[in-house]
């Protein structure tokens, strides 16, 4: 029995390119890659998603420049993330 090829997307995380399922949150592909983490906080903890419905933050990240959930963003072909951005709490735009 064959399985069907899994279609894939091409990521750059802080400008390392990465190709994951399509379909992938960001949270999950940046769980996947060491350190699986998703910023750094103010006292210089790691930080990583904790609710994963993007009630709590954690998962701050800068896609394309601007300020996003990680957990509620899905990868896109040619998608620029950049995780460790100094974000403020409460300051992630909703996804279109």
């Amino acid at each position: 029995m064959t399985r069907p090829a899994t279609t894939t997307v091409q990521i750059a995380v802080n400008g390392v390119p990465r190709q994951v399922p399509a379909g992938t949150s960001v949270a999950a592909a940046l769980a996947q890659q060491p350190p699986g983490t998703t910023r750094t906080s103010v006292t210089g903890h790691a930080r990583a998603p904790l609710c994963g419905m993007g009630v709590c933050h954690e998962c701050r990240v800068r896609i394309h420049g601007r300020i996003r959930l990680a957990c509620q963003t899905v990868c896109a072909d040619g998608m620029a993330i950049d995780t460790d951005a100094d974000m403020a709490p409460g300051s992630a735009t909703p996804c279109p």
